[in-house]
């Protein structure tokens, strides 16, 4: 259990801060933030903002250790996300290998949730 408890709060705080970070300059509407998702993407001005607070909240949500119900509505929306992210970069023509990194980041968040499920069957969480 002790090797699944430390994977699961490697996992989950590589994740969880990258989405934090990504949240914070969305939530600040920084100019790359806006340039990417309103101007790039199409995406209306106030789907910037919004889309950080969720990513912030989110992953505050992941990272404190408790609250299990709203850490699966959480780990629910961050996926979301993160798929219609890439779905966006896929449509405005990005390549296979553009697209890598944002299906090695759904990948950790599903480790995270995957491992996140074993902690709760296993009383830790």
């Amino acid at each position: 259990m002790k090797k699944i408890n430390i994977a699961y709060w490697i996992v989950t705080i590589l994740i969880g801060g990258f989405l934090l970070f990504s949240g914070i300059t969305n939530a600040l509407a920084t100019q790359a933030s806006v340039q990417l998702i309103n101007h790039d993407m199409g995406f209306p001005d106030y789907m910037t903002r919004f889309l950080g607070v969720a990513k912030i909240l989110g992953s505050i949500t992941i990272l404190i250790p408790a609250f299990p119900r709203l850490k699966e509505w959480a780990y629910a929306g961050l996926f979301f996300d993160m798929l219609g992210a890439g779905y966006a970069f896929a449509a405005m023509g990005a390549s296979f290998l553009e697209l890598l990194p944002m299906a090695g980041f759904i990948a950790l968040l599903l480790v995270s949730y995957a491992l996140h499920i074993k902690r709760l069957k296993a009383g830790k969480a």
